[in-house]
C-alpha cells in the first residue's frame, strides 16, 4: 500500500521564494536597498544644485519608501494577510528609526564641528581669561559644571528619596497627596523660574540685588532635580514585591530596617537610573546658571564665592557674543556642546555600572 506524496513533499526542500515565505533577511536588504536609493537621489541633487548633501533625508525617506516596498514585495509573495503583518512591522520600525534620526544627526554634527578643538588638550588645561581671539580653552566651564551639578544632586537625592520613601511606604491621606500634586508641578516648571526662584531668595537672604555664585545655581538645578527623582524613585519602589516587606515583617524586622535592607537594595538598579536621569535633565541647563551663577572667562573653585562659568552657559556665551575672530568662538561653541555630551554619556555608563554592582545577585 502506498501513501500519496503532496507536491511540496515530492519536490523537498525548495527556495523560499517559491513556497510563498520570503527569506528572513528580505527586510534588511530590502531597508538597505531603500536607502541606496535614496542617497543616490539625493547625491545627484545635491551636485546638480551644489547644495550640501542631506543624510537625514535620504534616510528618512529611503525608510518610508521601504514600508512601500516591503508591502509590494510581500503582498506578491506571501498574499495579503501577510503583507499587511509585514505592513504594521515595517511602520513600528519606521517610528524606531524616524525617532532615532533626530539623535543621530545631532551627535554627528556635533562630533565633526567640535572634534577638531576637543581633542586638543590645550581646551581643557586653559580657561579664556584673557583671551579675545583664537585659543583659550573650558577648564573654567568644565569645573563649574561639575561642582554645581555635584553639588545640587547631594542636595537632590536626599530630599527627593526620602520624599518618595514617605509617599510609598507611609504616606496616607491629604499630606501624600499634597506632595505628589506639588512634585507633578514642579516636574513641568520652566528652568527659567528656577534660576528666578533662587536668584530672588539669594538677594532676599543676602541684600544683593546683583549676586551671583556658583551654590545659587546648584539650589535652582535642585529644583529641577528633585520632582524627578521623587517620580522615578517612587515608582522603582512600587515594583517591590509586597511579599518580600511580608517576609521581613514576619521574621520580626522593623518597617525602617526593611525598607534599608530589603527594599531599597531591590530597587536600586532602577533609582539609579532615574538619578542619571534627573542628572542629564539638569547639566544642559543655561537659563537659571545665568541667572544666578553668572559667567566669567576665569576658574573659580569656591561654590560660594563670586561668579562662576558652566558649559551650557560658555556655549551661549562662545555663540551669542562672538569675537572679531568669529570662527574661533563658534568652534569653542561646538567643542563645549561635544564635552557637555560626553560628560552626560559618561554619566550613564557610570550609572549602568553603579546598578550592576549594588542590584541584588540573584541566584538560580
Amino acid at each position: 500500500m502506498t501513501t500519496a506524496t503532496t507536491p511540496r513533499e515530492a519536490i523537498g526542500t525548495s527556495h523560499t521564494l517559491t513556497t510563498g515565505h520570503l527569506p528572513r533577511w528580505s527586510p534588511f536588504v530590502l531597508l538597505g536597498l531603500s536607502w541606496l536609493v535614496f542617497i543616490g537621489v539625493f547625491l545627484l541633487t545635491a551636485a546638480s544644485s551644489k547644495s550640501e548633501f542631506n543624510l537625514v533625508g535620504a534616510l528618512f525617506l529611503g525608510t518610508v519608501f521601504f514600508d512601500i516596498v516591503i508591502f509590494v514585495v510581500s503582498y506578491l509573495v506571501e498574499g495579503v494577510r501577510q503583507a499587511k503583518n509585514r505592513l504594521v512591522t515595517s511602520l513600528v520600525s519606521t517610528a524606531f528609526i524616524i525617532a532615532l534620526l533626530p539623535l543621530i544627526s545631532l551627535v554627528y554634527t556635533v562630533t565633526l564641528k567640535g572634534a577638531d578643538r576637543a581633542l586638543d588638550l590645550s581646551f581643557f588645561t586653559n580657561s579664556m581669561r584673557n583671551v579675545t581671539g583664537a585659543g583659550g580653552g573650558a577648564l573654567h566651564a568644565i569645573i563649574g559644571t561639575l561642582e554645581i551639578t555635584a553639588m545640587a544632586t547631594v542636595i537632590s537625592v536626599p530630599v527627593g528619596l526620602l520624599a518618595a520613601i514617605y509617599l510609598v511606604e507611609y504616606g496616607r491621606g491629604a499630606l501624600a497627596r499634597s506632595i505628589t500634586f506639588f512634585v507633578d508641578v514642579m516636574t513641568g516648571i520652566p528652568s527659567i523660574v528656577a534660576g528666578l526662584f533662587a536668584f530672588a531668595m539669594f538677594a532676599l537672604l543676602f541684600s544683593d540685588p546683583g549676586i551671583r555664585f556658583g551654590f545659587g545655581g546648584s539650589i535652582a538645578l535642585s529644583v529641577l532635580m528633585i520632582p524627578v527623582v521623587v517620580r522615578s524613585s517612587e515608582e522603582m519602589l512600587k515594583l517591590v514585591p509586597n511579599e518580600l516587606r511580608e517576609a521581613s515583617y514576619a521574621l520580626g524586622v522593623p518597617k525602617w530596617l526593611t525598607i534599608v535592607k530589603i527594599v531599597i537594595p531591590t530597587s536600586i538598579a532602577g533609582i539609579t537610573t532615574g538619578i542619571t536621569l534627573a542628572i542629564a535633565r539638569v547639566i544642559g541647563e543655561t537659563a537659571p546658571l545665568l541667572l544666578i551663577a553668572g559667567f566669567t572667562a576665569s576658574v573659580n573653585y569656591d561654590l560660594f564665592s563670586e561668579r562662576m562659568m558652566s558649559l551650557p552657559v560658555f556655549v551661549y556665551t562662545q555663540y551669542a557674543y562672538p569675537g572679531t575672530d568669529a570662527q574661533a568662538y563658534l568652534d569653542r561653541a561646538w567643542a563645549g556642546a561635544l564635552v557637555l555630551i560626553a560628560i552626560v554619556m559618561v554619566l550613564n555608563l557610570v550609572a549602568r555600572l553603579i546598578a550592576k554592582i549594588f542590584s541584588p545577585k540573584l541566584g538560580r
